[in-house]
């Protein structure tokens, strides 16, 4: 939908996400109260949350995280995009229910392994198994299956895993821990009832706190969810509206930072599948067009860094090194910058593990 507002340009839109990212300058705030203000964080690996994490937080460590995953004032939980995020205990009770109708989709696309399965009953048997003692994937085809035999039985977990809002227990997810993924519900793991969903209206507002200005299909893009123009016109009396450079409409709140398009910002490192590069329909206001689609490779995702705000390369470390390979020319100023950022990175992130940091070549 086209607006008769002002036009933001791309670098106006870079630096007002940046700023509400944390990512212009580090903030002082906690690593619990930075999830919320992020509203989650993309979970898919241990490590990335971290990293997202030490590359806007001042005074970071590792420990400041795992500290509310460990004490369940943080969870790891399937949410937003149908993939796991990190939140706050609260969030995990309110947002996931909000998306359930994502989730209730997700099964139609195992409907021919759930032939003749109750999805109800399935749902009551997989909450009695999970919280009778957390269950990994593969106990709960197992258990599942045994009820019905003739299902596929990732179908059967799957099923679950919509159905119920299973969190990873712990120490899953731990820095410096390994362990599998084993499953309970979030009501059983934090100790409290089910709460009603998040309202739509309420989510965009902290969907624009964190990522705004940005359009309905932006959030749609972000949240997974369907129809929520309804939501952004409801609350439109209470907005401003923008343009991007091709006319789409934007929302934002009134009182939200928009810096000058010109303000510094500084390079940041972040992990793979960070929110800042998945949470837009037009990425564009951190991806330059020409660098579409090469922080992956087939089934490979590469961590991004940026220069200038903007989508700029990939790292990696490799063995004894952190490698950084740029997908333009940088300047010398810049190589300089960026290096700097890496050693501190990798001061608070390694502590005591020595890496070099070079310039060559990440993707193969």
């Amino acid at each position: 939908m086209t607006s008769t507002g002002p036009v933001l340009s791309t670098r106006a839109l870079n630096r007002a996400t940046l700023d509400r990212q944390l990512l212009l300058r580090r903030s002082p705030m906690s690593a619990l109260a930075a999830v919320e203000h992020l509203a989650g964080l993309q979970a898919q690996e241990v490590k990335p949350p971290y990293y997202a994490l030490a590359a806007r937080l001042e005074g970071f460590t590792p420990e400041a995280l795992s500290g509310p995953l460990a004490d369940r004032s943080a969870v790891r939980i399937v949410t937003l995009r149908s993939t796991i995020h990190l939140h706050t205990a609260d969030d995990s009770l309110t947002l996931r229910p909000l998306v359930q109708p994502a989730r209730d989709r997700e099964i139609n696309y195992f409907r021919k392994g759930l032939v003749g399965v109750d999805l109800d009953r399935l749902a009551a048997i997989a909450r009695d198994l999970v919280e009778d003692e957390p269950r990994t994937m593969k106990q709960l085809r197992e258990a599942l299956g045994a009820h019905w035999p003739d299902a596929d039985p990732q179908s059967l977990a799957v099923a679950a895993r919509c159905k119920l809002p299973l969190v990873q227990v712990t120490p899953r997810g731990l820095w410096g821990r390994s362990a599998q993924v084993t499953l309970t519900t979030a009501e059983h793991w934090l100790d409290r009832p089910a709460e009603p969903a998040a309202s739509p209206d309420a989510t965009v507002l902290r969907y624009l706190g964190a990522f705004g200005p940005a359009s309905v299909k932006d959030m749609q893009t972000w949240s997974g969810l369907t129809r929520m123009r309804d939501a952004f016109e409801r609350l439109r009396p209470r907005l401003l509206t923008f343009r991007d450079e091709n006319g789409v409409e934007l929302f934002d709140l009134p009182d939200a930072p928009r810096p000058d398009p010109d303000t510094p910002a500084p390079p940041r490192f972040l992990p793979e599948f960070d929110n800042l590069l998945l949470s837009h329909a037009d990425r564009t206001r951190v991806v330059p067009p020409a660098n579409r689609g090469r922080t992956w490779q087939v089934n490979t995702v590469f961590c991004p860094f940026l220069v200038d705000g903007f989508l700029a390369g990939v790292w990696r470390i490799i063995d004894d090194a952190l490698v950084i390979e740029e997908f333009t020319g940088l300047t010398k100023a810049q190589r300089g910058e960026l290096a700097e950022e890496a050693e501190r990175m990798l001061q608070v992130m390694h502590p005591e593990t020595p890496y070099d940091i070079r310039f060559g070549t990440v993707i193969p």
